[in-house]
């Protein structure tokens, strides 16, 4: 410990040699603040709600591959004639009735699937997921954001 003192102000350094610090590593304690959350999934490795988002996004993952959101979108389409040459369809958003390139359209479920978070829930989120054309719709990003925080806030009508 070198002790330099500057004025009225004294500064203490300490230099570790341990080869597992350097001068900048402060080593905290860990306290017992709060209790850890168990992990009773996947060899102990994860809580129960890392596990059901883990399955939900998996199955929204293999949904992207489902029928009936390919046909939804070619219905909703048009040959792009613009001065855009790469892009060759434009797509019609079916809440403001716009047009728009595929990069800013989502295929949106008219009923939404719903939160999975147990097994009880799991029927219900795969039957509205894997839903029939009927039951899907073009939006832009911007109308299906508006929708999505309505239905969070439980404000959108059915």
């Amino acid at each position: 410990m070198l002790i330099n003192k500057l004025g009225d102000v004294t500064f203490f350094t300490i230099f570790v040699t341990s080869p597992f610090y350097n001068y900048m590593t402060i080593k905290k304690k860990r306290g017992s603040s709060k209790p850890r959350v168990a992990r009773p999934r996947n060899a102990g490795t994860m809580t129960e709600s890392a596990f059901w988002s883990f399955i939900r996004s998996a199955l929204r993952h293999k949904s992207m591959y489902w029928k009936p959101i390919s046909q939804c979108k070619l219905e909703a389409r048009r040959p792009y004639k613009g001065p855009i040459k790469r892009q060759k369809y434009e797509y019609l958003c079916a809440g403001c009735n716009k047009w728009f390139p595929e990069k800013k359209i989502n295929v949106d479920h008219m009923v939404p699937a719903g939160s999975l978070s147990c097994a009880a829930d799991l029927p219900g989120f795969v039957e509205r997921l894997f839903c029939e054309k009927e039951h899907l719709q073009v939006l832009c990003e911007k109308c299906h954001d508006h929708k999505t925080k309505l239905e969070k806030n439980g404000s959108l009508q059915r």
